[in-house]
């Protein structure tokens, strides 16, 4: 006599059993692997406008599912996959990441695509939603230290002095960087995606407009300053563009000694972009830290924590506790800033 859990190792093993239901669906989700059912999600994704880093985040997520039923499984089949199944990856996952963040951001891809199969009748529902969500694990802020933004930033002054007009260019377009992560506390995943257009100069009222996929766009001041700065770059990026055959909508680029090459700059570029500095300057400051000290900034000069998740772009659940108890430790001061900038301007 065949009883229940034969049955159940004949699905996963492909085959069907007479005595079950035939469900056209669920025998699709049997005959195609997980992995066609990747690339028609990615597919989805791409068709939706999603940034390249963001697709690659979901794939790198995705492919480590696969390796679990590849190796742990022995198969790609997913009729059958139900709530043991996935505790059982995320015992997979504990095993192979010692990040509490790694797991989750894993185990949250999967939840969406399997929500992605379910929406299209392919799946009865989704087994991932039967865990709870496990709690983000909240990092000790690190953030910079003034001493090295000031390094920095004189660096960035000096560069912008070169003679060589694609290198003060770039340190120009360096400058606004800065700026955006220092002054507005974007990520580098904020700036990749950025276009010129989201930049708000109108009167003393100077704004960011930054749009996540997950949600509504939303504004972040900028300092007053931030103006003549930006109005610098968009003065030596202009003829630079018209001698390098390009055009192109993005706030920033991608360029070689001696043209820019394309609009746009990834978020790996962009770490890589701090990274040299970083190396040359002898600090330790990367984005993350520049955007924790922005944080610091704006607890020390009083905004209520709402608006600061407001600016920061996390949930009202999120918890600045961290941050209140070192910011008194801390003293950023913008206008310390400009005066070295006012200053190598006047030279």
């Amino acid at each position: 006599m065949t009883g229940p859990n034969t049955d159940h190792i004949k699905i996963i093993d492909g085959e069907t059993s007479s005595n079950l239901p035939q469900s056209g669906q669920h025998r699709g989700i049997n005959a195609l692997n997980f992995n066609q059912f990747k690339e028609e999600f990615l597919n989805e994704l791409g068709r939706k406008d999603r940034s390249k880093n963001t697709l690659k985040n979901y794939r790198t997520d995705l492919d480590c599912f696969s390796e679990y039923l590849e190796n742990q499984c022995g198969h790609f089949g997913l009729l059958g996959f139900d709530l043991d199944a996935v505790l059982e990856y995320g015992k997979f996952l504990q095993k192979k990441y010692t990040s509490d963040n790694s797991r989750r951001r894993r185990v949250q891809t999967l939840r969406i695509f399997f929500d992605s199969l379910v929406s299209k009748g392919l799946f009865p529902d989704n087994p991932v939603r039967k865990i709870p969500t496990s709690p983000k694990f909240l990092d000790i802020p690190r953030p910079a230290s003034f001493s090295e933004i000031k390094t920095l930033w004189h660096c960035l002054m000096e560069e912008a002095s070169d003679p060589n007009p694609m290198s003060a260019l770039m340190a120009k377009r360096n400058q606004v960087i800065f700026l955006l992560i220092y002054g507005a506390g974007l990520k580098v995943s904020d700036l990749s995606e950025m276009n010129r257009e989201d930049l708000i100069l109108t009167g003393n009222d100077i704004r960011v407009l930054v749009r996540p996929w997950r949600r509504d766009p939303y504004s972040v001041p900028l300092p007053i300053n931030f103006k003549s700065i930006y109005e610098s770059y968009l003065q030596a990026l202009a003829p630079m563009k018209v001698l390098s055959q390009v055009e192109f909508p993005s706030l920033l680029f991608n360029a070689n000694p001696y043209k820019i090459l394309r609009g746009g700059l990834s978020p790996r570029g962009l770490e890589i972009v701090m990274e040299e500095y970083r190396s040359r300057l002898l600090i330790q400051m990367t984005p993350k830290s520049l955007r924790q000290a922005t944080v610091m900034k704006w607890i020390n000069q009083g905004h209520a924590d709402s608006l600061i998740k407001e600016w920061l772009g996390v949930a009202p659940s999120y918890d600045l506790a961290q941050y209140k108890m070192r910011a008194s430790q801390f003293c950023y001061d913008d206008n310390t800033l400009f005066d070295i900038y006012s200053e190598y301007v006047s030279q």
